[in-house]
């Protein structure tokens, strides 16, 4: 999915990171658990969990995802869409993307870099960033039961979206009021209420 942008083509990039150790034995048999990170812009995009029916899609530095080990980068491909066009898409793309529906078998952060890779690229992302979930999928019994039914993940505390660092958005965009901005926001102090405890993936393996 493209659009103009002067032909002026900027990098689409896969952040891999490790949620525990035992990926730097899975990973040369071709397994592990990743959460992973789409970067497009310098900016990094993924998504996580939380207990709302806001969106779990989120914005920080580029390889530095809060909570997890930094492992790889993977070239996908390049856009020739526009900052302001790439962020009109990722905020569409994010309302698909409530942080209540997210899990580790069938909604997780890596379908949501797949399904932005294929947008911007027209392919998937690597088959080994999410090949356990494919796995579990087709084998749902042999997983522990937490794993199965809970929508379980991670919103770090983020950088929020700031609509200055977009400033050539044309204004009828802000018109169009605050229900079409699907990107998580961070207050300076909590990104959620104090009272709903944020739940890490890999403590559930």
């Amino acid at each position: 999915m493209d659009a103009g942008n002067d032909g002026t083509t900027t990098p689409v990039l896969l952040n891999v990171y490790d949620l525990t150790p035992v990926n730097d034995y899975l990973y040369w048999l071709g397994f592990g658990v990743f959460h992973s990170g789409i970067e497009v812009h310098g900016m990094e995009y993924g998504f996580g969990a939380h207990d709302f029916s806001s969106s779990g899609v989120f914005e920080v530095q580029s390889k530095c995802c809060p909570g997890f080990v930094y492992r790889k980068t993977v070239w996908l491909g390049t856009t020739d869409m526009s900052r302001e066009d790439f962020r009109s898409f990722i905020e569409r793309l994010a309302g698909k993307y409530h942080g209540n529906t997210y899990n580790l078998i069938s909604k997780n952060c890596n379908h949501f870099t797949d399904d932005v890779c294929k947008n911007l690229t027209g392919k998937p992302i690597p088959g080994w960033v999410n090949r356990l979930a494919r796995v579990g999928s087709v084998f749902d019994c042999l997983l522990p039961e937490s794993v199965q039914v809970s929508p379980v993940g991670h919103v770090p505390t983020l950088r929020p979206v700031i609509d200055d660092d977009f400033d050539s958005i044309s204004s009828s965009d802000s018109d169009e009021g605050d229900e079409d901005k699907h990107l998580l926001e961070a207050p300076s102090t909590e990104l959620l209420p104090v009272d709903v405890p944020l739940k890490l993936a890999k403590d559930l393996l």
